[in-house]
């Protein structure tokens, strides 16, 4: 799995649209071409080659994953960096699954302070791991899961 680096890559996986949903959590994806199919293809009167379009951002083919967790909806360093950890350690283990795409897991929403007190508590913990794999199993390929 790669990781999104620049704000160019991050703009360009959001651009490809929402694919999945959760009450915290919004999954971007974009599509990435494969390598051998994109330069098969000339480019055709009206369109850029793909040195020029998103495409490009992502010059090594596979699963890039990026995690956004904002100031406003987790207002702790802790709890920003725990979300953003949880993300990478999750898309690294469905990495096989997942098709090869650049991904952004987006914080929403945020957590309740009174139901999680603690910056980073089991129960918060917990509560991000399975909301990020529920939001993630709806884009891994059908026939890995079983």
């Amino acid at each position: 799995m790669h990781r999104l680096k620049t704000r160019a890559q991050f703009q360009a996986a959001m651009a490809g649209g929402v694919v999945s949903r959760t009450a915290h959590f919004a999954l971007h994806r974009l599509v990435l071409q494969a390598a051998a199919s994109a330069a098969a293809q000339p480019p055709g009167p009206g369109t850029l080659p793909a040195e020029q379009g998103p495409q490009a951002l992502f010059a090594v083919p596979g699963v890039w994953m990026g995690a956004m967790a904002p100031k406003r909806w987790a207002r702790r360093a802790v709890t920003r960096n725990a979300i953003k950890r949880q993300v990478y350690a999750l898309g690294t283990a469905l990495e096989p699954r997942l098709p090869p795409a650049a991904f952004v897991v987006r914080l929403r929403a945020g957590f309740d302070r009174r139901q999680f007190p603690s910056a980073w508590s089991d129960p918060l913990r917990q509560a991000v791991r399975a909301e990020l794999q529920q939001l993630l199993a709806r884009v891994a390929h059908p026939e890995a899961l079983a």
